[in-house]
């Protein structure tokens, strides 16, 4: 009875979700239709305007004063509809876009430039949606997504798994939509990886004990991959676990942090540390250590802690479990955004191609290897293999990325 009520709940919560997402594609559709018709009738009617004054004026200047204030009248309610309806639905359109349009709108001619970027960028993101609604209808009676074990989806560093702000942005509703069951990890958000692992262990156990599914299917992203390799090799979850997935992890660490920890004074290092452990704890972590997970990412750590992996008895702990990782990179520094813009140079300077943060070179690890980039300038950030900026990338649908993923595991048996 307690299971059926569960997924009685779960199922009208989808829905829920689900009507909510179509009701904002409403909007923002109707708000893109009284722009593009302002746009329309706004060339007509000035046109208009300006013929019907060579036979209107100076005679019957009050009649078209009227008629000017008439056309201004709707223009502006077809005006403000729209804009009001887009920048209350729009993703894509983002706080550049936003705080653009409010900073030129009333610059005659640049308003209209923007304006057009608007509407087109507003109707790419519609049109995006829709085909993926339809693509999700079309798929959703294979429930492709539908693993053998649960997904277990693991945080990187300096992040928390809050309920209303998902690290993973958009691509856990698309998994569960196309079948997914999804735990997270719920650690700490700086952490050693050893006490990270320890954490993730735990949470693990707790989720087999509470469900009875036996094993997870991991998927972890960045410093996450690490925690997880260690909890699997030291912390006894080996057992639970059917599959690890590693997302732009950096499995032979970042030259780049070392060089930082070297040069940095350790005055100033502690003074940083200082101030980050102090806002993380106010976020939910009980005992953050910024030093100890900045530290554990660097080059020489991530040596030892390969060392200490593949020893005969850790590696035997990854017999029985299908291994894989998946990287990306940056074509351009500029493409990527705040902060990874700053990062990508030095990391380059120091590590060659990279993501933003981690190098092409510390992706690879596991059975299987994929590196991910889109052509011309942008690239794919670290940022963007987890959705943070809820962006759809020309070339690159990261939620579907995520749904053939876990489709692929599927096939598996997992």
């Amino acid at each position: 009875m307690n299971e059926e009520i569960t997924k009685e709940k779960y199922t009208d919560s989808k829905r829920a979700k689900h009507s909510i997402k179509s009701n904002r594609l409403r909007v923002c559709r109707f708000g893109v239709c009284c722009l593009k018709v302002f746009c329309i009738t706004c060339v007509m009617a000035v046109t208009g305007l300006i013929v019907a004054a060579f036979q209107m004026l100076p005679d019957r200047w009050l009649i078209w004063t009227e008629v000017v204030l008439c056309c201004g009248l709707i223009e502006a309610l077809l005006f403000w509809t729209g804009i009001i309806c887009v920048y209350c639905t729009s993703v894509q359109l983002g706080i550049r876009y936003r705080i653009i349009g409010i900073v030129c709108g009333m610059i005659p001619v640049v308003h209209l430039v923007i304006l057009g970027m608007i509407i087109h960028t507003v109707s790419e993101e519609l049109r995006f949606e829709t085909n993926k609604e339809r693509l999700n209808l079309e798929r959703s009676a294979e429930q492709i997504c539908h693993t053998r074990y649960p997904l277990l989806m693991v945080h990187g560093v300096f992040f928390r798994d809050f309920r209303y702000l998902n690290y993973w942005g958009r691509i856990p509703e698309e998994l569960i939509r196309n079948g997914a069951c999804i735990y997270y990890g719920n650690h700490e958000s700086a952490a050693s990886v050893e006490v990270s692992a320890q954490e993730l262990t735990a949470r693990i156990k707790q989720i087999v004990c509470e469900t009875g599914c036996e094993k997870v299917n991991i998927i972890a992203h960045s410093k996450g991959g690490l925690d997880c390799r260690y909890a699997i090799s030291h912390c006894g979850a080996a057992p639970y676990v059917a599959s690890l997935t590693t997302i732009n992890t950096p499995h032979r660490g970042c030259e780049f942090a070392d060089y930082l920890l070297q040069k940095i004074p350790e005055k100033s290092r502690e003074q940083v540390a200082g101030m980050y452990n102090k806002a993380l704890r106010r976020l939910g972590d009980r005992n953050p250590d910024f030093i100890s997970s900045v530290t554990d990412l660097t080059a020489c750590s991530c040596t030892r802690l390969n060392q200490n992996i593949q020893t005969e008895a850790a590696s035997r702990c990854f017999q029985n479990i299908y291994c894989q990782s998946v990287g990306s990179k940056l074509n351009h520094a500029v493409n990527g955004r705040f902060p990874l813009n700053f990062t990508y140079p030095l990391v380059k300077h120091f590590d060659g191609a990279n993501d933003g943060l981690v190098s092409e070179k510390s992706f690879a690890w596991g059975e299987r290897y994929e590196l991910l980039t889109v052509q011309g300038k942008r690239g794919i950030s670290h940022g963007d293999m987890i959705d943070l900026n809820r962006e759809n990338i020309p070339g690159f649908d990261v939620r579907e990325f995520y749904v053939q993923l876990a489709a692929g595991l599927k096939r598996r048996g997992l």
